[in-house]
C-alpha cells in the first residue's frame, strides 16, 4: 500500500457498512479503481461531501492496485454547479458518467479519462451539451473496438464520399451507396470534425439544428445496434430532445 494523489471522478458509490461508502472512481493514472471511503456518512465526517457520485476532485488515497484502496481526503477541482443547476445538464451528466464507466470496462486506455472530463468542462462553459456529447460519443467508438471510417468510403477507400452507413461503419461513395444513414453534406462533414476536434480547444459550436439531430439520430442508432451497452440514462435524454 502506498499513499498517492490522482485526479479523478466518481462515477458510482455503494454503502459499505453503518457509515461507509465504496466509491467507483475513474482516474487519471491508475484507471477505473475502488476506494472506501471509511465513515464518510457521519454528519461529522471530513469524507461526507468529497464521497458522492458525479465529485471531480484530486484524491488522495492509500492505493492497492487491483484491490480495494482507502480515501484518506480530496480537494474538489470543479463542483459543477452550472450543469447541476439544470435538470436537463443532469441527464446529460448522468448519461455520461453511465457512458464512460461502461467504455472503461472494456478499454482502459487513459484517453478515455481525458474525454470524458474535458466534455464535462465544456458543457460547465455552458457550450451545447448535446454537440458536445456527440463528439465524446464518436471519439469513444475506437475504443470500443467499433469506430467509424471517416476518411474514404469504408468498403473501397473513394473519397468522393455521399452517404454515411451505420450497416458498413462509416462513409460511402456515390458507386457504394446502400440507401442507409444520410447524405446530407454539412452532417458528413460535421461528423469527421467530431471525431478530429481536439475539445479542450472548443470555443465556440456554430451547428445547425438539422444538423445536429441527423448526427445525433445516426449516433443513437449505431450505439443500439453495435456496442451491446444498454444505458437506461439514455432513455431519459432522448425524450428530452422531443421537447
Amino acid at each position: 500500500m502506498k499513499i498517492v494523489s490522482t485526479e479523478g471522478f466518481v462515477v458510482s458509490t455503494t454503502k459499505y457498512g453503518e457509515n461507509s461508502k465504496i466509491l467507483n472512481i475513474i482516474t487519471k493514472d491508475y484507471g477505473l479503481i475502488g476506494v472506501i471511503s471509511r465513515g464518510c456518512m457521519s454528519n461529522k465526517s471530513i469524507l461526507r461531501t468529497v464521497s458522492e457520485k458525479f465529485v471531480y476532485a484530486n484524491f488522495n488515497i492509500n492505493y492497492k492496485a487491483n484491490k480495494l484502496s482507502t480515501l484518506i481526503n480530496a480537494d474538489v477541482i470543479n463542483y459543477f454547479q452550472y450543469i447541476k443547476s439544470d435538470i436537463n445538464l443532469v441527464g446529460y451528466l448522468t448519461y455520461l458518467t453511465e457512458l464512460v464507466d461502461n467504455v472503461y470496462k472494456q478499454n482502459d486506455s487513459s484517453e478515455i479519462y481525458n474525454i470524458f472530463v474535458s466534455t464535462l468542462l465544456k458543457i460547465e462553459q455552458q457550450l451545447d451539451p448535446l454537440v458536445l456529447t456527440n463528439i465524446l460519443e464518436v471519439k469513444f467508438l475506437d475504443y470500443l473496438g467499433i469506430g467509424l471510417s471517416l476518411d474514404g468510403c469504408a468498403k473501397c477507400g473513394n473519397k468522393n464520399i455521399v452517404s454515411i452507413s451505420h450497416k458498413q461503419g462509416g462513409f460511402l461513395c456515390k458507386n457504394c451507396y446502400d440507401n442507409s444513414g444520410f447524405t446530407n453534406k454539412n452532417a458528413l462533414k460535421t461528423i469527421r470534425l467530431y471525431y478530429y476536434v481536439d475539445i479542450n480547444k472548443i470555443s465556440e459550436l456554430n451547428i445547425t439544428n438539422d444538423t445536429k439531430m441527423e448526427i445525433d439520430n445516426f449516433l443513437n442508432h449505431y450505439y443500439k445496434d453495435y456496442t451491446g451497452l444498454y444505458i437506461k440514462s439514455k432513455e431519459f435524454l432522448n425524450n428530452l430532445k422531443r421537447y
